[in-house]
């Protein structure tokens, strides 16, 4: 076998091998209460690691990584494609992390709605617009909107679409109890 197909393997396998601090996420399944702590503060590497791999990439090591005997296939988050249907998957899972209401029809009818699922959609006429803060991105977030829903875990940036699709989804659970009842402009 080539040492280049070992890498992943080499890199979960050096990752456990060295101790962590504590970390207070979901717990990582099969793996013993006193063992969670350093499994979830791997799970946050791996996910911050693995964000900075290119798409073909995380796809060869999920599919090298699944396979594998549990808990290591759950140490790696899983991969979602860059694009409407991926960024959506990709906030419902930390959505779903933090207990956030939101299904994906919710959140693909809003962002069809509001932004054409353009990510880089900036609204410039409206009234909120006229008042100096346009609505912006996938789900059309006013910037003050965006810093009081921001979801702990996801970019700052108000165009990244997996931020900007959280940061709606929370506003919306907060006001109408889901972005699923969201039917109109919010």
């Amino acid at each position: 076998m080539h040492l280049r197909k070992l890498l992943p393997l080499a890199v979960v396998a050096a990752a456990l091998a060295v101790p962590v601090p504590a970390a207070a996420e979901s717990p990582v399944a099969g793996v013993p209460a006193e063992l969670q702590a350093p499994a979830q503060q791997l799970q946050q590497q791996a996910q911050q690691w693995q964000q900075q791999l290119p798409q073909s990439q995380r796809d060869q090591l999920q599919q090298f990584v699944q396979p594998l005997p549990q808990p290591l296939p759950q140490l790696l988050p899983p991969s979602f494609s860059d694009n409407l249907d991926g960024w959506i998957h990709n906030a419902l899972h930390i959505l779903g992390q933090r207990g956030i209401p939101a299904s994906f029809e919710g959140i693909h009818r809003n962002a069809m709605r509001e932004s054409g699922g353009n990510p880089q959609a900036i609204n410039l006429w409206d009234s909120n617009a006229a008042a100096g803060i346009p609505s912006k991105g996938l789900m059309q977030v006013i910037d003050p909107t965006f810093a009081a829903y921001h979801v702990e875990g996801t970019s700052w940036d108000i165009y990244d679409p997996v931020a900007n699709i959280a940061a709606a989804c929370n506003y919306a659970a907060a006001r109408y109890g889901s972005i699923d009842n969201v039917f109109g402009a919010y």
